[in-house]
């Protein structure tokens, strides 16, 4: 199997440049200063145990690579910009295999529009992706956890053979029948990435109040829907401390993806397909948001607006809150 990683940022660097350590054939698919970074000088990789420099092939664009019946397509992009890049590969490789190596819920939906041959991956992959050829990937022992499946649910040999390659490349890659119930737990755990972005590192009780709002609103939505989802208690037993944070010379974690997208001033971040996804279902099953509905409108804003990671205060941010809970009659 060759695996082309569409959008080679900080998973998709990730599980293209471990992949491609271990032996398997990669091409990475990247834009800009990132794909000519990585042209020239090759994927810098830091992990807490070594500083890996890989020459891992790159294109631009489909055009630029001649597809093989062997390829598996893994798509790493941002929900925000699954649809551009579904377009763009489909007309030459629907009848691939795609894997959705992406955050949220909406991605498998939008590939099975164009793809015969869908997967749903659940990425536990801590990462940053900040200059361009550079990924820094923090856990260890492995580098992240995938539970694999198909979407929108069933295991078959292509799954398998994925997660075999995987499993030797740094990865814990689970094959579940109910892919689906495990990103909609990733979904829950990701609520708290926009106040993160947003107020900069946790700030006390104000902060974990927040969050475990977010959390407890998003679970009563899911359940409200009838939406299963792994407990914590199954995710924490499945990762056990195979997967833990580690210091990596030079790179401190600061932040996810949110963050991350802040950061590097893209103008625009996935929250509405995380928090903007509780948002929507709650108002199709009559269940107030407030602290989801304003974590996006927030989040919208400072990307629109090319806001820095940390512009408001978690006092600003609550009494964002507290306005919508007035209105919800809280």
């Amino acid at each position: 199997m060759r695996y082309i990683i569409i959008g080679a940022g900080a998973v998709g660097g990730s599980i293209g440049g471990r992949l491609y350590e271990s032996g398997h054939e990669v091409v990475l698919v990247a834009r800009g200063a990132h794909h000519e970074a990585l042209r020239d000088r090759g994927l810098t990789l830091r992990t807490p145990d070594e500083v890996l420099r890989l020459r891992v092939p790159v294109v631009d664009r489909p055009e630029a690579l001649e597809l093989r019946e062997d390829d598996v397509l893994v798509l790493a992009v941002k929900t925000q910009d699954t649809t551009a890049a579904l377009d763009a590969w489909a007309p030459s490789a629907g009848h691939l295999p795609l894997v959705c190596a992406q955050n949220g819920v909406e991605n498998e939906r939008l590939a099975l529009r164009r793809f015969r041959h869908v997967h749903g991956m659940c990425v536990w992959l801590p990462s940053t992706y900040l200059e361009p050829g550079e990924i820094t990937a923090p856990a260890g022992p492995l580098t992240g956890m995938l539970h694999l499946g198909r979407a929108p649910h069933g295991i078959d040999d292509t799954a398998l053979r994925i997660a075999a390659d995987l499993e030797k490349s740094h990865f814990l890659a689970p094959v579940v029948p109910d892919v689906m119930r495990w990103k909609y737990a990733k979904l829950l755990a990701n609520l708290g990435n926009a106040i993160r972005a947003l107020t900069g590192p946790p700030a006390g009780d104000a902060d974990l109040a927040l969050r475990t709002r977010a959390f407890a609103e998003g679970a009563a939505v899911l359940d409200a829907a009838g939406i299963p989802y792994a407990s914590e208690a199954e995710q924490a037993e499945e990762r056990g401390r195979r997967v833990d944070i580690r210091p990596v010379p030079g790179s401190p974690y600061l932040g996810g993806s949110t963050w991350q997208s802040l950061a590097r001033g893209t103008g625009s971040t996935e929250v509405d397909y995380l928090n903007g996804e509780i948002v929507l279902l709650g108002r199709e099953h009559g269940v107030p948001t407030p602290v989801n509905e304003t974590l996006q409108r927030l989040t919208n804003a400072a990307a629109r607006e090319h806001s820095s990671p940390g512009s408001v205060t978690i006092t600003e941010l609550a009494a964002a809150v507290a306005v919508l809970d007035v209105d919800s009659g809280r």
